[in-house]
C-alpha cells in the first residue's frame, strides 16, 4: 500500500523545503504532506465508530 501511496504522490519535499524562502515554507509543505494522510485517518475513524455504533444496535 504504502508503494502505491508513493508512485501516486511523487513529490519530493526535501527538494522543495531545499528552496524554501523561508522557515514559514516549511512548515506549510511540512503540514500539506500530512494532512491528506490525517483526513484519511479521520474519516477511517468515523467510518469504523459508525459501524460499529450500528452493529451494536441491532
Amino acid at each position: 500500500m504504502s508503494i502505491l501511496l508513493t508512485l501516486i504522490q511523487q513529490v519530493n519535499i526535501e527538494e522543495k523545503i531545499k528552496n524554501a524562502p523561508d522557515k514559514n515554507y516549511e512548515i506549510g509543505v511540512f503540514i500539506g504532506s500530512m494532512l491528506p494522510f490525517v483526513v484519511l485517518v479521520i474519516f477511517a475513524y468515523a467510518l469504523y465508530r459508525y459501524n460499529k455504533k450500528r452493529i451494536n444496535k441491532e
